[in-house]
């Protein structure tokens, strides 16, 4: 079904969503579309159990719960949400956007918001997990809950490898991590606290084979320098990183940079009426940070209220001053 809106957001991370949120405020008709199942993006997808600790007002804040509360800031305005959906292509017809989503329907919007994050990410495989991905091996854990009392192998030695370890060590039968290096990527501190929990590490070693009755029940370690090892496993988290690109935005024609789209300083592209904000938005001195985000968020949207109407202002007032 096609859609016809003030502006569409491409991406529902937490950028896209306070963007969702903010375009109500404005009174702007707002569509927010992403390839993902959920709202998100990222921290849904990737870190839901994980403390942020750098958004403003929270000393900590659990990445599902921060999901949770954008959503409903957004959903006083009624944002629709076009989940599951590909933005693949835009053309401009009859002074507006029209965009092409993968199922072939047409959103028709005066302006389009990119808040794509890394964009697309794709992990890295487990070579030995061949063939047992939903059947014990993950790539990411959404749900805590499922994982009490298992045994559970986490492959990787990077921050979401260990993150996963510091969460699910108080809740699982057991945790052991397994790294083909002697040396982490992930943050020392969080190191030093799995390493305190009594989590098993194994370096210098590789997850050689799976095995099990249909599901995972046991890994094949291959240790340099000592041998191989069977480890008991339910459930087997390759956290390998992943890889990331922009997907068809790329051929949008927007002015990229290292795979960030480039704005100035309204968040605006090199394409009339798009405009970026957030993790996939580029210009000198950019910090990625979710904090940074919500700013551009506003940004952008103040200045697509503006675009699609020039008798309204700017600064839109303070919300506290509407209620």
């Amino acid at each position: 079904m096609d859609l016809d809106v003030d502006l569409l957001v491409v991406g529902a991370g937490p950028t896209g969503l306070f963007a969702a949120y903010y375009a109500g405020f404005r009174d702007l008709a707002t569509a927010v579309v992403d390839a993902l199942p959920e709202p998100g993006g990222q921290i849904t997808a990737m870190y839901p159990e994980k403390m942020i600790l750098d958004v403003a007002g929270f000393p900590a804040v659990r990445g599902r719960d921060l999901v949770d509360a954008l959503v409903t800031q957004a959903a006083q305005w009624n944002p629709t949400y076009l989940l599951g959906r590909q933005a693949r292509t835009l053309a401009p017809v009859d002074g507006k956007l029209h965009v092409g989503l993968a199922d072939g329907a047409t959103v028709r919007a005066g302006a389009v918001l990119l808040t794509a994050g890394i964009g697309e990410f794709t992990p890295r495989p487990l070579v030995a997990g061949e063939g047992w991905l939903g059947r014990g091996l993950v790539h990411f854990v959404p749900a805590l809950d499922a994982h009490v009392g298992q045994d559970v192998v986490v492959v990787g030695g990077g921050d979401s490898a260990f993150d996963w370890a510091l969460a699910l060590a108080p809740i699982a039968g057991s945790v052991t991590v397994v790294h083909r290096r002697s040396t982490f990527r992930a943050h020392p501190p969080t190191v030093r606290q799995v390493r305190d929990l009594g989590v098993r590490i194994i370096t210098d070693a590789q997850v050689t084979r799976i095995g099990g009755d249909g599901r995972v029940a046991e890994v094949e370690v291959d240790v340099k320098d000592s041998g191989g090892e069977v480890l008991p496993a339910q459930t087997v988290v390759a956290a390998l990183g992943f890889t990331a690109d922009l997907g068809p935005i790329e051929s949008w024609g927007l002015e990229l940079d290292h795979r960030a789209v480039v704005v100035d300083q309204t968040m605006r592209t090199a394409l009339a009426g798009v405009y970026a904000a957030g993790d996939v938005a580029t210009y000198p001195g950019k910090v990625k940070l979710i904090a940074t985000g919500f700013g551009e968020a506003a940004t952008a949207v103040n200045n697509i209220a503006v675009a699609l109407d020039p008798d309204a202002h700017l600064f839109p007032g303070h919300s506290s001053d509407a209620r």
